[in-house]
């Protein structure tokens, strides 16, 4: 059973503005609900809320620097959030779940700006919590996702044995 939200509402209407393909308008009601955010007292601040809007906020970005930056902060506020806050939005909803897309996210914002092994190493980590993720259309969408980036980085930087001095010589 889903609890009322007016954050959680207002970040749905900001996610249905940039499916519908107006990032600006997203960004501008994301920025809007960012602000409120910071504005509430330290200890006040919804883990729920953080993860979400940064994760939204983190996509409408046309800087890959900032895109990063909010990817950051999604995972960061993850870290905070426990699953009794997050089931009372959504029963379905476990934390370590989210790890995934958020780790994900990240290594392909690292990757757009060239951080290689810092992309490398956020793969991994989603790699590592994709057990999390429910046998689903979302789950596999996101297990496809990180493949992919697998692929795209190892055509860039191919990881390269410990001890096969011959592969090795060949990259030189």
């Amino acid at each position: 059973m889903e609890n009322s939200d007016n954050v959680m509402a207002q970040i749905g209407r900001g996610q249905e503005l940039a499916i519908a393909g107006d990032a600006e308008g997203a960004r501008h009601l994301f920025a809007e609900v960012w602000g409120a955010l910071e504005a509430s007292p330290e200890g006040t601040r919804d883990p729920l809320h953080i993860v979400t809007l940064a994760h939204y906020m983190a996509d409408v970005q046309t800087d890959p620097a900032e895109e990063l930056r909010w990817d950051l902060r999604a995972l960061e506020a993850a870290d905070a959030l426990t699953d009794d806050r997050a089931q009372r939005h959504d029963a379905s909803l476990q934390v370590a779940a989210f790890y995934p897309s958020l780790h994900l996210n990240v290594a392909a914002a690292h990757l757009a700006l060239g951080h290689v092994p810092e992309a490398r190493f956020h793969l991994d980590r989603a790699t590592e919590e994709s057990h999390h993720l429910a046998e689903d259309g979302y789950g596999n969408t996101i297990r496809g996702a990180i493949a992919r980036l697998h692929h795209r980085i190892d055509e860039i930087a191919p990881v390269i044995p410990l001890g096969n001095s011959e592969r090795r010589a060949e990259h030189r």
